[in-house]
């Protein structure tokens, strides 16, 4: 097989045509057919370009709440934390609640452990 039976081509029926000669030629578009694409892609354009306004709307409305929420979260922590270093710094008393004595001896330091 040679090279050029192994070519492919490729051309695309609705746009050219091959005359006479061999030679491929742009097949004209009427008017109409071009005024009628235009009259349907125009709205399908708008309808998209309005349909990406409202999900961009959409997603920064969402994202906007996220960091309020996020925000509000980080004041708080910082609000408790600044409170527990206050007290803190006033009381040095430390208090455990819940706490159960399980067995009570004297422990005598005084005494020397013998080696």
């Amino acid at each position: 097989m040679s090279d050029e039976e192994r070519k492919i081509i490729i051309s695309r029926v609705s746009e050219y045509r091959q005359n006479e000669s061999g030679e491929f030629q742009r097949v004209p578009v009427s008017p109409v057919n071009r005024w009628l694409t235009y009259a349907i892609l125009i709205p399908v354009v708008i309808i998209m370009a309005i349909l990406g306004i409202f999900f961009f709307a959409a997603f920064l409305a969402l994202l906007a709440v996220a960091v309020v929420v996020v925000g509000i979260r980080f004041w708080w922590l910082r609000r408790k934390y600044e409170n527990t270093m206050q007290q803190s710094g006033e009381d040095q008393t430390v208090i455990i609640e819940d706490a159960q004595i399980i067995e009570e001896t004297d422990v005598h330091r005084t005494e020397q452990k013998k080696h």
